[in-house]
């Protein structure tokens, strides 16, 4: 069984800056990439970055140049650090994993989500 654990949201004044981190846990052989989702109210799921094991990282372009994704590999964990936040970043953020677990297959996995607040 593979879970995902994020830690890191919060409540931040625009302008500032918030860490995420994502870990994954559990029976598996490999990851081939992690990244984050965000959902603002009464908006569609959208992607903010995803980055695989190689490091070949992919960001939305509301968020290039604020955010940067990386891994650990040896922790199988994801890190999010976002930069100069602003009010359109409040959403709630989860984390999502491609891993191969035992036979061979490749399975997509959700984290619970964190919730991001950008506001003074």
């Amino acid at each position: 069984q593979v879970q995902l654990v994020e830690s890191g949201g919060g409540l931040v004044q625009p302008g500032g800056s918030l860490r995420l981190s994502c870990a994954a846990s559990g029976s598996f052989f490999s990851i081939y990439t992690m990244g984050w989702y965000r959902q603002a109210p009464g908006k569609q799921r959208e992607l903010v970055a995803t980055i695989t094991s190689g490091g070949i990282t992919n960001y939305a372009d509301s968020v290039k140049g604020r955010f940067t994704n990386s891994m650990d590999n040896a922790k199988n964990t994801v890190y999010l650090q976002m930069n100069s936040l602003k009010p359109e970043d409040t959403a709630v953020y989860s984390c999502r994993a491609a891993i191969r677990v035992s036979g061979g297959s490749v399975i997509d996995y959700w984290g619970q989500g964190t919730q991001v607040t950008v506001s003074s």
